[in-house]
């Protein structure tokens, strides 16, 4: 008899963006004449970097000669990649971050949720409420929780993150040892952002209490805001107690193409049953040369043309595009009376709907052809918000805006 993992029985009955998948496809086929614009999941629409596409048309010529054919790569990532990220990602800000402890991946979302696979079954969690739904669903996946009950999963430690601190909630309110904590800011779903002085709070605990920080730099490009960290190892100490993960999905419109990368430091350690440390660098390079056969090399080429100065410029100028479309969209919603956290330094606008924030969602699918996402999706504490993506073309962000303020207005 095949036995199947539980675990995944335990999951809500449907992930969030396929329950909103599924409205919408209902909406459309009722209204087949409706045009709707899609405000929800947070995919880029507008195109690659010329300096990117250049760069990846050269690597498929690479790859239509003997001489230049690439065949397996190496599962870390091309040394050209990683050199370029650790120069311009980090040293040049300062940042002790090696080559050699970055690994090129195809996405932040696969990281994120294989990251766990390092850590022993029994230890615990936090993460914040409302959060990215990737790092909670492949901990219950794991094994590592116990039922959903009203909304939340035993033996997950959840941190509130709401208006009243920030979004940005402190370990003090920690009521029980954990093992490791997940942590993204600029934060997906709400958009705040975390000040140095909060993120060192976090890792001075996690040194202190021998736990381990997972933070999620997805949207680090979009930070304009000075003074705000563009990674956890700005902070004093965090090579001793962090891993992070960062994405060219929003910085150079990669969702399509998929690349990204995580970081572990040298002398990162985790700990046996018997209380021996072990290096976590070694286990991760393990885990991906035995179940990832690495990056494809025209993505990498791809993602190397991201750090030229022609790359660099296309990139930042698509971000401040996007950045525009969010303030429109918050000048909007503000003027019509709504309290909007992010869209600053973040694409996403975080929205109290002053109600149920799958009503909500209704209304402006059924009453404005507009797509956002339900907050309560992301977790308990994001009931009564919706988050609404900035990526769109600014014709579709200006149309929605109109539709929306007729609709609230």
């Amino acid at each position: 008899m095949i036995r199947v993992n539980e675990n995944y029985l335990k999951i809500q009955a449907s992930y969030l963006f396929t329950e909103i998948a599924h409205r919408v496809k209902a909406h459309q086929e009722a209204h087949p004449e409706a045009k709707i614009i899609r405000l929800g999941i947070g995919d880029v629409t507008e195109p690659l970097a010329p300096a990117v596409i250049a760069a990846m048309h050269k690597a498929v010529d690479d790859e239509g000669t003997r001489e230049n054919f690439h065949g397996y790569g190496p599962e870390q990532g091309y040394a050209f990649l990683r050199e370029a990220v650790a120069k311009n990602d980090f040293q040049d800000r300062g940042i002790n971050v090696a080559a050699d402890e970055i690994f090129i991946s195809d996405g932040a979302k696969c990281d994120c949720g294989n990251i766990q696979e390092l850590f022993g079954a029994d230890v615990k969690i936090a993460v914040g409420d409302p959060v990215y739904p990737v790092y909670v669903d492949t901990n219950v996946m794991a094994g590592r929780t116990g039922i959903n009950a009203d909304g939340r999963y035993g033996n997950l430690v959840y941190l509130d993150c709401t208006a009243e601190n920030g979004y940005v909630p402190s370990p003090a309110v920690l009521k029980e040892p954990v093992d490791v904590v997940y942590l993204c800011y600029p934060n997906n779903p709400t958009g705040a952002v975390a000040t140095k002085a909060q993120l060192q709070e976090w890792v001075d605990w996690a040194r202190a209490n021998k736990a381990l920080i997972l933070f999620d730099a997805a949207y680090e490009a979009f930070i304009r805001t000075p003074g705000i960290p563009h990674s956890i190892y700005e902070c004093d100490g965090a090579r001793e107690c962090a891993i992070e993960f960062r994405s060219y999905s929003k910085t150079a419109g990669f969702t399509g193409v998929r690349c990204g990368y995580t970081v572990v430091p040298k002398g990162l350690v985790g700990y046996t049953a018997a209380g021996e440390a072990v290096e976590l660098r070694p286990f991760w390079t393990r885990r991906q040369t035995t179940k990832f056969n690495g990056c494809s090399y025209v993505t990498q080429r791809g993602a190397e043309a991201i750090y030229t100065p022609e790359g660099k410029a296309q990139t930042k100028a698509t971000i401040d595009f996007y950045l525009e479309n969010a303030k429109i969209m918050k000048d909007a919603l503000l003027k019509l009376g709504y309290n909007v956290t992010g869209g600053v330094d973040s694409p996403y606008l975080w929205v109290n709907v002053k109600g149920d924030s799958w009503e909500f969602f209704d209304k402006l699918l059924k009453e404005a052809n507009v797509v956002t996402t339900p907050g309560a999706g992301f977790g308990k504490d994001g009931q009564g918000y919706i988050r609404i993506s900035a990526f769109n073309s600014r014709a579709n962000v200006e149309d929605a805006v109109a539709r929306i303020a007729k609709v609230l207005g």
